[in-house]
């Protein structure tokens, strides 16, 4: 709570490492547009994966599209000699 009125969008830009943005749709309380969206396009290659439908707290209510896009970010980062 002490940082909610703090303005990171400066820090943003620094970050230098793969990074996933995910976020629901339908978020009332903290709207796609106004927080994911932007903050997707402050961190230098970052991926934004939008839930469709969904709310607020998207880990509980759509963990298996959450999981399956965290499984799919961290799988890229395997090497190529790696086999399956």
């Amino acid at each position: 709570m002490p940082t909610w009125h703090e303005d990171f969008r400066n820090d943003l830009a620094r970050i230098d490492v793969p990074t996933l943005v995910i976020h629901g749709d339908a978020d009332r309380i903290v709207p796609l547009a106004a927080s994911a969206v932007r903050t997707a396009k402050l961190i230098k290659s970052a991926r934004l994966a939008v839930v469709k439908e969904g709310p607020h707290c998207i880990s509980w209510t759509h963990a298996e599209q959450v999981n399956r896009e965290l499984v799919e970010f961290l799988g890229k980062g395997k090497g190529s000699s790696q086999t399956a």
